[in-house]
């Protein structure tokens, strides 16, 4: 199993998506579509069938949960609320907007724990009652291989609860302000940046201090990555916003089909010669104000061997 790149992945079936209005103040990525409401959520179930599809394609294991209420708009986006890591841990994060405080599912815990081998759960989720959010690998972006965590600063990055995480999960905190050419902060660290096993896509020119610009690109390089520098209309049309699979045929860098069609021709081929990219084409998901990466919630933890695995042995 790829240290930086899951085989396998929880996601979430929105049944009644919408763009949500509690986070619009701080998303600059989000807009609102105007079309009826049903044929919206009908068009982001369609997206998200043909997604899950591509990536058991690829022989990637998907668990898909389903989620019918009206009260989780941004439910699609389960990244933000958990993540997983390799030696049975898995980490529960407190949120910024209210209803998407909501999103938290006991029952994708609990098959965590029968699936795959979960030694403990730590939860920072009551830090929100202090008025604290860590938005999960939307506010931080993880390498699990040089152990660190780079974090834009925004209200949905705190900065103390970033240095909890990191102690009690053994990552180095790289912490930066960004912001677009319209001074409007980034408010999520995986819309301007993707680490694979061997390449990272980044907004460099998103980060305001030109210092702490070169720091990350240098932190990047030492850990062994070609480092690709994303424009900002780059980052726009999500091109931070991708996540490398480990697939059956090998490596898969997982982004949406608006993100590859911004990239140029260099950039296509110096990825692929780490990773094979896999477009996906969620143009009615992407409204909401996240893409792919936000979509998929990696599973870095080992499967338990069931008593059939045992027999067939």
């Amino acid at each position: 199993m790829s240290v930086q790149a899951p085989r396998a992945v929880v996601m979430i079936r929105p049944g009644r998506f919408r763009s949500n209005p509690e986070t619009a103040g701080d998303n600059a990525f989000q807009t609102f579509a105007s079309a009826p409401p049903q044929d919206v959520a009908a068009r982001a179930a369609r997206e998200f069938d043909d997604a899950v599809a591509r990536l058991r394609a690829e022989g990637i294991t998907v668990h898909v949960f389903r989620d019918d209420t009206d009260q989780t708009p941004d439910s699609v986006f389960p990244n933000n609320w958990f993540s997983t890591h390799a030696g049975g841990h898995v980490a529960i994060y407190p949120m910024f907007a209210p209803n998407r405080r909501r999103e938290r599912r006991w029952d994708v815990i609990e098959m965590l724990k029968a699936r795959y081998r979960v030694q403990d759960v730590i939860d920072f989720s009551g830090l929100e009652q202090d008025g604290l959010a860590l938005e999960g690998t939307g506010a931080m972006v993880l390498d699990h291989v040089g152990r660190v965590a780079y974090a834009a600063r925004s209200n949905r990055a705190d900065p103390v609860i970033l240095e909890r995480f990191c102690t009690q999960f053994n990552y180095e905190p790289m912490a930066f302000h960004a912001a677009d050419s319209r001074g409007c902060a980034v408010y999520h660290t995986n819309v301007m940046m993707a680490v694979g096993s061997r390449v990272a896509l980044v907004g460099l020119e998103l980060i305001t201090d030109p210092a702490r610009r070169e720091d990350v690109r240098a932190r990047l390089q030492e850990t062994g990555r070609e480092v690709i520098a994303l424009s900002e209309a780059q980052v726009r049309a999500f091109a931070g916003n991708a996540i490398e699979l480990e697939g059956a045929a090998g490596p898969v860098l997982a982004m949406s089909a608006r993100a590859v069609a911004s990239l140029t021709p260099a950039q296509t081929a110096r990825i692929e010669a780490h990773a094979r990219i896999l477009p996906l084409d969620i143009p009615t998901i992407e409204t909401a104000g996240g893409s792919v990466r936000c979509m998929i919630a990696g599973i870095h933890l080992s499967p338990r061997v069931t008593h059939s695995d045992r027999t067939a042995a």
